[in-house]
């Protein structure tokens, strides 16, 4: 789930030059990252403890790869510079799958495959834009889609708020950057807010992750346009982890696909998305 081009290419690079060594390690236990403020993927309870999908599936993960796991929240903007700097061990955290991650951090299988979508405020001339309840299915760097073209004349001159070092950042600015204003924020939280008080006219993130949104904001947000799904945003979300530890990757990646094929996270899906999130063929 989460490029904002000058911030994230800078973070990119200092993570490879300040990446431990290589080393093969007896994993006995495991630090898993979390923003712990992106819910439902991942939520601060009341008591300070993580909850929401993700964590529930990292206790089934770590429980089938036979490792004890420490969740910690971090920031998300820093996570992967941290990851490789040693600081922990696993990034989860809605982490999309890209070409450009992979160039200095390695992934698990994919647990989770979700589409983004725009949102405005209920009462807003911008609901129901062309294509509202549709999907577009999209590939990297295609252009010519007449949906989204549809909408660049709909938001002109509109502002559109996105959390910051994110493949929907990079989204944006691609296919809005030159017809509107585009507003980054540390959380998805923070732009939600700024969205229901109409400090700025859309937003734009992951689907499921808005569902919640639009639950905590009583009804006053609601989608426009169509989601916006397929390979543009990689092969899913998936466990980031340093390129030396191919074996935390391929440990991890087993108990994915055990979880995947006995239907564990679709069941946990259900209960924090009410839908289905699971990768598909």
């Amino acid at each position: 789930m989460k490029i904002r081009h000058a911030l994230l290419s800078s973070a990119l690079a200092l993570s490879v030059l300040t990446g431990p060594a290589a080393q093969a390690k007896d994993w006995k236990t495991v630090t898993i990252t979390l923003e712990g403020a992106y819910a439902p993927w991942n939520l601060t309870n009341s008591d300070g403890t993580l909850g929401g999908f993700e964590p529930e599936l990292a206790k089934v993960l770590c429980e089938r790869a036979k490792v004890d796991c420490k969740l910690v929240a971090s920031d998300w903007d820093g996570m992967i510079p941290a990851l490789n700097a040693g600081k922990f061990d696993v990034i989860m955290d809605a982490l999309s799958i890209t070409d450009e991650r992979k160039q200095v951090i390695d992934f698990t299988v994919p647990y989770a495959a979700t589409p983004a979508a725009f949102a405005t405020a209920k009462d807003s001339p911008l609901a129901n834009a062309a294509g509202t309840g549709a999907t577009v299915k999209m590939t990297p760097g295609q252009t010519g889609v007449k949906e989204i073209d549809a909408l660049k004349a709909a938001f002109k001159g509109k502002t559109i708020g996105i959390q910051a070092a994110t493949v929907y950042a990079k989204f944006i600015y691609d296919n809005f950057g030159d017809v509107a204003t585009i507003r980054e924020y540390k959380t998805g939280a923070d732009r939600d807010l700024d969205l229901q008080n109409g400090r700025i006219d859309l937003g734009f993130d992951d689907a499921v992750y808005f569902q919640t949104a639009f639950d905590a904001a009583n009804g006053a947000l609601a989608f426009t346009g169509p989601q916006i799904a397929g390979p543009i945003w990689g092969v899913g979300e998936g466990l980031g982890v340093r390129k030396s530890d191919t074996d935390l990757r391929d440990m991890f990646s087993a108990a994915i696909k055990s979880a995947l094929a006995d239907g564990t996270v679709k069941n946990l899906s259900m209960k924090w998305f009410k839908t289905d999130v699971s990768p598909q063929e």
